[in-house]
């Protein structure tokens, strides 16, 4: 482990039981692959994740922070450092009120995407429908522009609350944020210098709808994804971007012939070309290799 004795003290006071020492990055990635974090926290609120990444900086001491783990591919010899893990307390759906726009709602940064997507048919709102399937976090979503055919967080969200290293907090606007293909840019002149801040908590606009309208529609696109997606097997999603102007990379990987190619427990998905699964007991390295 590379975290000396002082700062495990510190951590696990500050933390209690929300932290883990050596924690397999397995058991926190989609992939189910990974070798150890040296600690792994998952702060319950702002005031403790500001504790936590003051003194990580103090300390000198590497931090990363994860949602769900559903975009990553972590080495086998682990993460040096602090994995902050925002599933443990940040999860909470409000509804925020109503605008000439729409009707808004905030999820926070650690809430799951399904269920955010499930709290907005239940409220009889549209927009969201077109996440459905995709997993993750709502930080995550929003921070990669997580979107379909059918529609991206970027056409919906209208502000975003995230936290600075120096523990300030400040309220960035859509014309804040540029957004691209699986892309989120801050505009130059909105943010503090230093590192890039966290996201805490989205807000996002919606528009009233028939809920039984939205529920046969949310059927439609679950069934649909499942008959087309590798949903049996643990993978990261559609592995690669799609190339500008060409096919999609799928179409591309099955035309050389790719689909079923293994290395190790790592494969190309027979199901979709654009998925590498892992077949049982799959390695970072089986997968970069078949990457």
């Amino acid at each position: 482990m590379g975290i000396d004795p002082d700062t495990v003290r510190w951590l696990q006071d500050l933390l209690g039981p929300d932290v883990r020492l050596d924690e397999p990055m397995r058991r926190h990635t989609s992939f189910r692959i990974g070798g150890p974090a040296d600690a792994l926290a998952r702060p319950r609120d702002v005031t403790t994740l500001v504790q936590l990444i003051r003194g990580a900086g103090e300390r000198q001491i590497p931090f990363l922070v994860i949602g769900d783990g559903t975009n990553l591919l972590v080495q086998d010899s682990g993460i040096r450092g602090l994995v902050i893990a925002l599933t443990g307390g940040f999860r909470d759906m409000t509804r925020s009120g109503t605008f000439p726009d729409g009707i808004r709602l905030t999820a926070r940064a650690g809430c799951r995407l399904q269920g955010f997507c499930r709290y907005a048919i239940g409220q009889g709102l549209a927009g969201m429908n077109f996440a459905l399937g995709i997993p993750g976090t709502m930080g995550g979503a929003i921070r990669m522009n997580a979107g379909t055919r059918l529609g991206w967080v970027s056409d919906v969200l209208r502000e975003v609350r995230v936290l600075h290293a120096n523990g300030s907090e400040a309220i960035l606007r859509r014309a804040d944020m540029d957004f691209g293909y699986r892309t989120l840019a801050w505009k130059p002149g909105t943010l503090e210098k230093g590192p890039e801040p966290i996201i805490l908590e989205g807000v996002f606009c919606l528009t009233p709808e028939d809920p039984v309208s939205l529920k046969r529609e949310a059927k439609e696109i679950t069934d649909d994804r499942r008959s087309r997606q590798p949903t049996q097997l643990p993978s990261a999603g559609c592995f690669f971007k799609n190339p500008t102007g060409e096919a999609p990379a799928g179409h591309l990987i099955e035309a050389a012939g790719l689909k079923g190619k293994r290395i190790g427990d790592a494969e190309v998905s027979r199901h979709h070309a654009n998925f590498i699964v892992n077949r049982k007991q799959a390695s970072a390295t089986d997968i970069l290799s078949l990457m």
